[in-house]
């Protein structure tokens, strides 16, 4: 998958399933979603599920810092691209940014905004790596969503303490092309209805 395509099926559906533990793994593919994101798994057994989800054409993500065994440097990242095969990867890190970018991996980066600082910090961090998609967490930010938006030109994806429709749709009106959670009952909530959102990415 490449940018282009990943664009496109975050504006088409607009939820991403964060698969955290095993038995959630086939929930994901019950449900129409823009892309999986694994929380789970180890370097022995992260290639089958990358395989499982490849096979049904969804485009599947590595939470890096969730995954045991896989190390953080170029090495790890090579062997992550040719053999484990994920269309991309998230993480907090600009180094593993830069080097995923470098293996033809699709990144998002993942933004805990704690303070002020954070916010700050978080905006020089992507201006600097240039990822293809931003997460900011917790969703429950809304104006930090539109301060993001206004700041870079990157999509932006909310994730974090989601519990409800409601907060999925106010993130989505405020800039955020994508939701992302670990709810799979929300994972099945139709976000494509004609409910009025921002433009998901910019003209």
């Amino acid at each position: 998958m490449n940018q282009r395509e990943f664009y496109e099926q975050l504006t088409k559906i607009r939820k991403i399933a964060s698969v955290k533990e095993p038995k959630a793994l086939e929930k994901a593919l019950e449900a129409e979603v823009s892309a999986v994101v694994l929380s789970t798994g180890n370097i022995g057994i992260i290639k089958r599920y990358v395989d499982l989800y490849r096979s049904h054409r969804t485009p599947v993500f590595l939470h890096l810092e969730r995954i045991g065994g896989i190390s953080h440097d170029k090495e790890g990242i090579a062997f992550l691209a040719h053999y484990v095969k994920p269309d991309g990867i998230v993480t907090t890190r600009n180094s593993v940014i830069k080097l995923a970018k470098l293996q033809g991996l699709l990144t998002i980066q993942r933004l805990f905004l704690v303070d002020s600082d954070s916010i700050k910090s978080g905006l020089q961090s992507v201006q600097e790596t240039q990822p293809d998609a931003i997460e900011i967490m917790p969703a429950l930010l809304p104006e930090f969503i539109a301060l993001y938006r206004e700041q870079v030109d990157i999509p932006i994806i909310a994730g974090g303490l989601i519990r409800e429709r409601t907060q999925m749709i106010q993130a989505l009106q405020y800039g955020a092309v994508a939701v992302s959670m670990g709810n799979h009952q929300l994972w099945k909530e139709n976000l494509t209805d004609g409910t009025d959102f921002m433009p998901a990415l910019r003209p």
